[in-house]
């Protein structure tokens, strides 16, 4: 709600677009220090799991079809277009491809990758464009594009970096599958 109204209002278009990049950054860092530091929250990810923290990245594949929509009429830069939609719209078909075949911890690995290689990428990219002032840019600042960069961003690097830590620790398929066994 809050970048939205952000957005709504012009607080985004008043900021240098340089200071965008710790916005975003914000973004990424609160959810990962609450998740480190916070018991409980940890606990919440855990009972949420790797299904549902993939299935959120389905999401993606709307966001890529904005990128798209945007490059095609010229208010973004064409590498910033084919590097942050391609990458979008595969990983949110590669999500709902997890989620379609029988659970397995190697897919969700190779989803979580993916999709984090492909979040270093499109933030790295745009940042390049930042630095070069390319006014196209400043696309990013109203909505619905703010919505994608300054809150979706955010939310999916941070729920890749805590799926990588469900992996490692044996959680999410592991627990469920002991309860579903339980119950039988």
């Amino acid at each position: 709600m809050a970048v939205a109204i952000a957005a709504e209002t012009g607080v985004y278009r008043a900021l240098p677009p340089l200071l965008l990049a710790p916005i975003i950054a914000l973004g990424i860092v609160v959810p990962i220090i609450v998740y480190a530091i916070s018991d409980g929250f940890r606990a919440y990810i855990e009972a949420i799991g790797l299904r549902p923290l993939t299935a959120f990245h389905i999401w993606r594949i709307g966001a890529a079809l904005l990128f798209f929509w945007y490059g095609a009429h010229n208010l973004l830069p064409e590498t910033f277009v084919q590097n942050a939609g391609w990458g979008d719209f595969i990983a949110g078909f590669l999500a709902l491809g997890v989620l379609l075949l029988p659970e397995s911890r190697n897919r969700y690995l190779a989803f979580h990758i993916f999709g984090f290689a492909d979040f270093v990428l499109a933030v790295g990219t745009g940042l390049t464009f930042f630095l070069l002032n390319d006014p196209r840019m400043s696309a990013i600042q109203t909505l619905p594009m703010a919505l994608i960069v300054l809150y979706g961003v955010g939310i999916s690097g941070a729920s890749h970096i805590m799926a990588f830590d469900l992996l490692r620790r044996g959680s999410g398929i592991e627990r469920k599958t002991k309860r579903v066994t339980a119950r039988a």
